[in-house]
């Protein structure tokens, strides 16, 4: 893939000091780098450069080719004022554009959102009646990001570290020809912290990233019913969360095509390893998982078709994942992290399977797994059951759920639960269970159409089938 760099090779280098920006940390330079911006926009182009130093500043807007070269030791901080931000079109974050071309943040700098104290500023407004907000879970919901960048072409973020944002991190939203590559998100600082969103963007790389969020590591999103992700590019990133690694979803409204996600690592991750969702009446289709390690996580796979809103169906068809090596741990893998994933509300009693989960008439198709190991720890205990094989009928469809691998609590199968899916196919398949399960490894329901090749499921002391198939059809194994 290629992508186009940010800035021309005759753009000029502009020094931030040219504009009276301060480094002192306590001077608000948001109009001062403003203007900056917007100098060298009009004087066609080149790169801000910042030196060491912390810069304090509100929104800035990137525009046309320009890129922000943050230098070892620059720093720019996010004001902690709810009233220092500002939204222009749907952007509303510390550093913002909408509809600029050629542009970016490179370097090995950082950018600070003081996220703890900018959201908790945010939720004091919204207690005094000052900011209208419907605090979800007590959060509030309408809150900057620290990059929102969109409508925007040629999009080039580089080497940076990105810290403490007070909502999602990094959105790019219907940017076409994007390239994130080395950047280190540490995004911890308040709930809903994703790391990178992905939003209805073409022609995109995501590589060589680090990235610690307290929600969802990277995260491809569809939010437009008319546009949706489209040849993109996800390698060689490392991801540790307190929801999932890399999801596709839950926001499927236009949907996911051509996706690629390549050798990625993810560990001490609370949710999935990889999770497709299609539940919003989009569809996911054409997407390969190659070379995924998982360590610590708790759901290695999770492959899932809803319908939350609208009249349109949600579909999935031709995911193909290979090259997966996954360990399952018995325990919760995100204890001791300040915002763990939610204990009660959404911990299963007994560790769950993969899930290839679609809806009765709106199944699952085309799925090949090839080359998988995945090591569970089993321990399964009947005394936590609520449905077993011979009821299967009693697992709930949830149709309208907030799609995730623990969504139906328990289930009859320690290894995969596969349900309403057509054309699946397993080939060299490996599952382990440390310890015996009372639950057979592999659960067929309602499958139409399903190759069994080279698979294997081993526990000791096996007190169940390693696999049962009810309501099933054409299935080989």
């Amino acid at each position: 893939m290629c992508l186009a760099v940010a800035v021309s090779a005759s753009a000029k280098d502009y020094y931030a000091s040219m504009f009276g920006i301060k480094s002192n940390g306590t001077t608000l330079n948001t109009t001062s780098i403003q203007k900056a911006i917007d100098f060298i926009s009009e004087e066609g182009g080149g790169k801000l450069i910042f030196k060491v130093g912390r810069y304090l500043t509100g929104t800035i807007e990137l525009k046309d080719n320009v890129t922000i070269e943050l230098g070892e030791g620059a720093v720019i901080v996010g004001s902690v004022n709810p009233y220092d931000y500002r939204q222009v079109g749907d952007a509303f974050g510390l550093i913002i554009s909408n509809g600029a071309r050629n542009i970016g943040v490179v370097g090995l700098g950082v950018v600070d959102g003081q996220g703890r104290e900018l959201a908790n500023n945010f939720l004091a407004q919204v207690a005094v009646g000052v900011i209208k907000d419907p605090l979800k879970l007590g959060r509030p919901a309408h809150r900057p990001h620290l990059f929102y960048l969109c409508k925007s072409q040629n999009v080039t973020l580089k080497g940076i570290n990105m810290r403490s944002s007070a909502c999602w991190t990094c959105t790019t939203d219907r940017v076409d020809s994007l390239l994130i590559d080395g950047v280190t998100v540490n995004s911890r600082a308040f709930w809903n912290n994703d790391g990178l969103d992905i939003v209805d963007c073409t022609n995109a790389v995501i590589q060589n990233c680090f990235v610690d969020a307290s929600d969802d590591g990277i995260c491809l999103k569809s939010h437009h019913k008319d546009v949706c992700n489209d040849n993109v590019i996800v390698r060689n990133n490392t991801i540790t969360s307190s929801a999932s690694g890399i999801k596709f979803g839950t926001f499927g409204v236009g949907g996911f095509r051509n996706i690629q996600v390549l050798d990625n690592v993810v560990y001490d991750t609370f949710r999935s390893a990889i999770t497709i969702q299609s539940v919003d009446g989009g569809f996911a289709e054409n997407i390969v998982v190659d070379g995924l390690k998982s360590y610590n996580t708790a759901n290695p796979i999770y492959l899932n078709v809803g319908q939350r809103r609208g009249d349109k169906p949600s579909t999935m068809n031709g995911i193909t994942i290979r090259n997966l090596y996954a360990e399952v741990p018995l325990d919760k893998p995100d204890y001791g992290v300040e915002y763990e994933g939610p204990t009660l509300e959404d911990q299963p009693r007994n560790v769950l399977p993969c899930g290839i989960v679609g809806l009765e008439g709106q199944p699952v198709c085309n799925v090949v797994l090839e080359n998988i190991e995945i090591k569970f720890p089993g321990a399964g205990n009947p005394d936590f059951a609520k449905v077993g094989t011979d009821e299967l009928d009693k697992v709930p469809e949830m149709p309208k759920a907030y799609p995730e691998f623990s969504q139906f609590c328990e289930l009859p199968a320690w290894g995969f639960f596969i349900r309403h899916a057509e054309g699946i196919t397993f080939k060299n398949v490996k599952i382990s269970a440390a310890e015996s399960d009372y639950r057979p490894a592999i659960v067929l329901d309602d499958v139409n159409g399903a190759s069994f090749e080279k698979v294997s499921a081993t526990a000791p002391k096996l007190k169940a089938k390693y696999f049962v198939a009810k309501n099933c059809r054409n299935i080989k194994k």
